[in-house]
């Protein structure tokens, strides 16, 4: 059941009770919990916090809780499956989703009693009406002994019967009807997987309700949901009229959250100039750097900004102010001559105190990075504690710790995708591209991880476009795989949608590898929340062969 009131229907509800959280391992879900956590604080309510990694590991923490809680509060999990069948609670059991996840399950949308959704109902949803795909049982069974008593002539009773079981037949053929109508309905419901309104920016709208929110949560929402810049302005400005007293804005431990413009360059204020620009998508890309010819192109493109090689390659802090002041017009400048028209990007900023300085592409970065950590064998709770903790301004030590990792991470991913370019790993199959990374492939570790997997898929179709003169690899999706856990002979598999413009970014792969798993015998386990996304499969599967006819995107 859609929540209306989340203040009335959730809220005032938990307050004064004790509730169990449960969370997945993402960025969005990671951002959510901060806020909630910053209310239940702020109103002294007893939680538990339980990270959560897949549908396996939510149904263990359910069944580790139940005794002790009857409310639960699912964040980033829950709302794309029948969540009653999957988790079988006592009907005492009340579960409060804020998801992002679509399309939602239909049972959950109808269930009045135990599932209470709490998402935007003003989102694109389609949710099929009731009639359509439930049916009660009295509607399914005709009334008809009470006309058994009739004519008692023989062939009263034959005419009888006759009647009897052409009334059966149409009943029947009336149901296979509804029933074939009710698949198809569900088919084109459930075939795509999208994402909806952020689940951070939905807690961030109850705190504004209750008129507890802060600029720490308005931060964690800007850090996700960066899609609507005018209401994330709104609410900046709010704030910062709210805390312009002179006192407060010469602290030493403020915060001052502002809109404003800066390059599509990843961690360029925290790295060297030359490798933020060597490992961004966007301009890695555009100048095919996994070449001579693009590196020797790059080399061209610092030359007419007039920038010293050694200014460049030095770390960002230590530039010459004299450099610094003017830097963003020149690379703007220099880029619209190399055609990379979209170097400038509308985004957030944060200082903390006098020096730290940050943008919302920053925190993020650093927060997956430590999300998933493969430098120590840590459990993945562990990891998403100091992820929770980096997106503290208390605690910018962990932040710095998250960048140093994520700077990793993207010379990892930045190496990767030119071995697969300069190798030829990836193939066509027909109606999509299809890359495998071995296991002896450098860095493969870190892409055991969903997220980490995912960017390198991103990143990796984009260069792929760029690099081939195929026009059609525009209109393809990329199934990509990439090892799991060698000791268990696992695979990761996932699929993203075409790099065209014209895509709509649904996913189709979370049916499509059902679909393919089951006509090929492959033993799958389907653990992920985003299921269009990421499958574990046996390696078993490797060596079958990838049937185009079984994952056909459109």
């Amino acid at each position: 059941m859609f929540i209306t009131d989340i203040r009335k229907e959730f809220y005032d509800v938990v307050v004064n009770q004790r509730v169990a959280l449960l969370v997945s391992l993402d960025i969005d879900a990671l951002c959510a919990c901060k806020i909630l956590q910053a209310l239940f604080h702020c109103d002294q309510v007893q939680y538990t916090l339980v990270p959560v990694t897949g549908w396996q590991d939510l149904g263990t923490a359910f069944l580790e809780h139940k005794e002790q809680f009857r409310y639960f509060v699912l964040i980033n999990c829950g709302a794309n499956v029948d969540l009653l069948e999957t988790l079988q609670p006592e009907e005492d059991s009340i579960f409060f989703i804020c998801d992002t996840h679509r399309p939602v399950d239909v049972v959950n949308v109808y269930n009045d009693t135990q599932v209470k959704l709490m998402i935007k109902q003003d989102d694109d949803l389609g949710v099929p009406s009731y009639d359509d795909i439930f049916r009660d049982e009295e509607e399914e069974s005709g009334d008809s002994g009470n006309e058994s008593d009739g004519d008692p002539e023989p062939s009263g009773k034959r005419r009888r019967y006759e009647e009897v079981c052409n009334f059966f037949t149409m009943l029947m053929r009336a149901k296979r009807e509804w029933e074939a109508r009710r698949r198809e309905i569900l088919f084109d419901y459930e075939q795509y997987e999208y994402h909806g309104t952020s689940a951070a920016m939905m807690i961030f709208e109850l705190a504004w309700v209750l008129t507890k929110d802060t600029k720490d949560m308005l931060w964690s929402v800007i850090m996700k949901y960066v899609t609507d810049i005018a209401t994330l302005q709104r609410h900046v400005s709010r704030h910062n009229h709210r805390n312009e007293d002179e006192e407060n804005s010469l602290s030493i431990d403020c915060m001052r959250i502002s809109f404003e413009y800066d390059l599509r360059l990843a961690l360029y204020q925290h790295w060297s100039l030359y490798e933020s620009i060597c490992n961004s998508s966007y301009s890695s890309c555009h100048f095919k750097l996994w070449s001579m010819h693009g590196q020797k192109k790059l080399q061209e493109f610092l030359a007419d900004m007039g920038l010293p090689l050694k200014q460049v390659k030095q770390k960002f802090n230590s530039m010459d102010m004299s450099i610094k002041e003017n830097l963003r017009e020149v690379i703007e400048e220099s880029s619209n001559k190399y055609g990379m028209k979209d170097i400038r990007i509308q985004t957030f900023g944060v200082h903390f105190g006098f020096n730290n300085r940050f943008l919302a592409s920053d925190v993020v970065h650093a927060a997956a990075a430590l999300l998933e950590n493969t430098e120590k064998d840590e459990s993945p709770g562990d990891n998403f504690i100091k992820a929770l903790d980096c997106l503290s301004r208390y605690n910018l030590e962990r932040l710095h710790g998250g960048i140093a990792l994520a700077k990793k991470k993207l010379m990892a991913i930045q190496q990767t995708v030119a071995s697969c370019i300069c190798t030829n790993l990836i193939l066509s199959q027909g109606p999509f591209l299809y890359c495998y990374l071995l296991e002896g492939t450098p860095d493969v570790k870190l892409f055991s991880k969903p997220m980490a997997l995912t960017l390198l898929c991103k990143y990796l179709l984009k260069a792929f476009v760029c690099s081939t003169r195929n026009k059609r690899c525009k209109l393809l999706p990329l199934i990509m795989a990439a090892p799991m856990d060698v000791e268990k002979g696992t695979v990761l598999v996932l699929g993203i949608p075409p790099e065209s413009d014209t895509s709509d970014k649904k996913n189709f792969f979370g049916r499509a590898f059902e679909k393919a798993a089951e006509s090929t015998s492959s033993r799958t386990l389907h653990d992920h929340f985003d299921t269009s996304r990421a499958s574990l499969i046996s390696a078993g599967w490797r060596a079958q062969p990838v049937h185009g006819e079984q994952t056909n995107y459109r």
